[in-house]
């Protein structure tokens, strides 16, 4: 594999840390007091380094892929997360999305994975693109780097989005995201890169009738890179934190500013700051990452291993 999943899946975690003691802030206050680096307690009274469920969600991914794509195993462990809080940075649960927490509960009373995730206009909450991103390496890996030639790439994209957000407009936010990550992993330019994402996916779903009447809702990310902060949104919203996030990319260099900018939009901080992450992470590269955030990282080690082991059981395919 050319991409290491370390790269995107820290470039992730720190994001989220960064902007976990910041959550539910407004712009205008964290104008006036930017995030510039770690910091401790805040929103959810956690210690520095301390990510989220948006974290914990993709370690989740990131275990269960390592064995294989099982759609049954990855409910599995998202119950156990926010059951026993397993992939958790302390042992806590905390910042649990209500379509997410939904979607867990109707798994343990029965409902088959694929069908858990809600399907209504209020169910496009950010709770899928959030941890969709390892889902990327696994697809390349086994269909190449090319992967989204493919019909079945799509339609793993849109299973692995139903498991907790069902929703068309959800699962075209997680497959524009992917093809993004594809296409910066092999292009130097990144305003080319995230061009030609976003053409490949799109040139997808306007053939797809089933996702016609939803496109219309990504109409700004065709120009938008052009916006002003005012007119980007960085709620929970599901296309509200895709704009920001590729705003924040767009609109700076190197890993440290984007998840900086990111975060001090305000509002779903950790989110937003957690899906440019990943992005830049795989785009700049772990070696990018400020090594003073990284080694504040709580269980950063163990992020490394589960990364190792997903790289591992990839590489023998």
């Amino acid at each position: 594999m050319n991409n290491q999943v370390l790269d995107g899946v820290m470039g992730l975690a720190v994001a989220d840390a960064l902007g976990v003691p910041v959550e539910f802030k407004d712009r205008k206050e964290l104008e006036e007091n930017p995030v510039m680096s770690m910091r401790e307690y805040g929103t959810y009274n956690q210690p520095a380094g301390t990510w989220s469920d948006d974290t914990s969600m993709t370690l989740a991914l990131v275990d269960s892929l390592a064995n294989g794509l099982d759609y049954e195993d990855i409910m599995n462990r998202f119950y156990k997360w926010l059951s026993e809080a397993k992939y958790t940075p302390h042992g806590t649960v905390f910042d649990v999305g209500i379509g997410t927490h939904r979607a867990i509960d109707r798994f343990t009373a029965g409902t088959p994975a694929l069908e858990c995730g809600g399907t209504s206009e209020r169910d496009n909450g950010n709770g899928s693109l959030m941890r969709i991103l390892p889902i990327f390496y696994y697809l390349q890996s086994t269909y190449g780097k090319s992967f989204l030639k493919y019909q079945e790439s799509f339609d793993v994209i849109h299973n692995l989005s139903s498991l907790t957000h069902a929703h068309k407009r959800s699962q075209i936010a997680c497959g524009i995201y992917i093809s993004i990550a594809s296409e910066i992993s092999k292009q130097e330019s990144l305003n080319q890169a995230v061009k030609s994402g976003l053409y490949q996916a799109m040139a997808y779903y306007q053939k797809e009738d089933e996702f016609l009447l939803e496109l219309n809702h990504f109409d700004r990310l065709e120009e938008f890179a052009q916006l002003p902060k005012e007119e980007i949104r960085s709620s929970g919203y599901v296309v509200d934190t895709l704009e920001a996030a590729l705003w924040c990319l767009l609109t700076t260099e190197g890993y440290q500013a984007c998840v900086l900018k990111a975060v001090n939009l305000g509002k779903d901080t950790d989110t937003v700051a957690a899906v440019a992450g990943g992005l830049a992470g795989i785009f700049y590269g772990y070696e990018n990452i400020p090594k003073e955030w990284l080694n504040t990282i709580v269980q950063k080690r163990y992020i490394e291993e589960l990364c190792r082991k997903l790289e591992i059981s990839l590489d023998k395919k």
